[in-house]
Parts: C-alpha cells; structure tokens; sequence
C-alpha cells in the first residue's frame, strides 16, 4: 500500500486545486436557539480494542482491509491498518492532541486531529463564539469563527463533525455505533470503517505508544 501511495502522490496533489471547487456551501443553523450545555464527550472508560473494516478511497488510489484501534482513556489511541492479500499495512497514534504515523505520508490518509477524535465521539475544539441550535431532536453546534467546526449530538452522543473554511464544507466525519465515514470534500478523499466491534481489553504495554 505504501509503494502505491507514494508513486501516485504528486498527481493527487496536482488536482488538489481542481478538486476543491467540489466543497459545497454551508447554510445557517435551522432549529430554535438552544441556551443548555453542549452534552459531554470522553472516550469509555476501560481499556478497549474496536474491530473494524475499512475502505479508503481518493481519485487515484483505494485500499481496503481489517483494522483495529486500541484505545486508553482518557487520552490515547493506537490505529492499525491491514491491507487485505497481505499487501501491506499502516498505523498512527494518538496522543491528546498529537498524532504519529509510522509512514512519512500517512498523516493524509486520516482526518485530522480534531476530526480524528470526532470519529471516536469525542469532541476536542473549543471557541469564543458558539452556537447551537435544536433542530428536532438533533442538537446542531456551531463552534468559532472562520475556520469553523459544526458538530451534531442525537441521544447526547456526537454523530457528526464538520470542518468549515471560506463558507464550504470541508472535510467531515459521521459516525454511529457500526459504521464511521470520513470525508475530506476539497480532494475527494473518503475513509470508511464498518462493522465496528468493541471488545473490552486488559491494559495495554507502554510499548505499544511507539511508533
């Protein structure tokens, strides 16, 4: 996978500016104001492995394959990616707010930080202006200024986050309990895990944090 990724890496980034004329406009926040607090998110407590399949795809290159995210609240998260056939694997670890990958290209094969714990459920942006809005029985939350994250929580659980710049839609993650798609609008890349497990795990080795 990594072979393949790097022999097609300067097409992407030549239609990089072609491609963002894909983000579409943002419209404002429908729903009637909302004064109570926005619902808190922390990874679950204890120590836990999520099995998964995953999809990637952008405009030059996809991959496919099982993976598995070691998690260790409150905090830490280790991602393994195993390209079916053998062909290959990948990894990243993160840590608050600083993510490692073992690949010097791996970073653009993930969302970014933020989006990245969006996935997981938690949300880790904050900003002075704020607002939120109920919009049924979703809570929409707007947070900063340009750039902006909008998040939706359903039942109190983050389903959705959104990276916005220039009044587009850039990048996206929606997730449930099975199934976690990541979306980067401007070079039309897409990351897809499904059939999400959780399995409860014993402590995990600090040596597992290295890259």
């Amino acid at each position: 996978m990594q072979k393949r990724i790097r022999f097609r890496r300067h097409a992407a980034l030549a239609l990089f500016a072609v491609a963002a004329c894909v983000a579409p406009r943002i419209r404002p926040l429908t729903g009637i104001p909302y004064e109570g607090r926005v619902p808190a998110t922390a990874l679950a407590p204890g120590h836990a492995r999520l099995l998964f399949r995953w999809e990637y795809d952008d405009p030059f290159f996809s991959a496919r394959g099982e993976g598995a995210a070691r998690i260790a609240p409150p905090d830490s998260v280790r991602l393994d990616f195993f390209v079916d056939g053998g062909l290959g694997s990948g990894g990243a670890i993160l840590i608050g707010d600083t993510l490692r990958t073992a690949a010097e290209d791996g970073r653009r094969y993930l969302p970014p930080v933020p989006l990245l714990w969006g996935a997981l459920g938690v949300l880790r942006v904050s900003g002075a202006d704020t607002v939120a809005r109920l919009d049924g029985e979703v809570l929409r939350v707007e947070i900063g200024p340009d750039p902006a994250y909008r998040a939706a929580f359903g039942d109190s659980a983050l389903v959705a986050l959104e990276r916005i710049d220039g009044g587009r839609l850039r990048e996206q993650v929606v997730r449930d309990s099975v199934h976690i798609e990541y979306r980067n609008r401007s070079s039309r890349r897409r990351l897809t895990l499904s059939s999400i497990r959780r399995v409860p795990d014993a402590p995990y080795d600090p040596a597992i944090w290295r890259p």
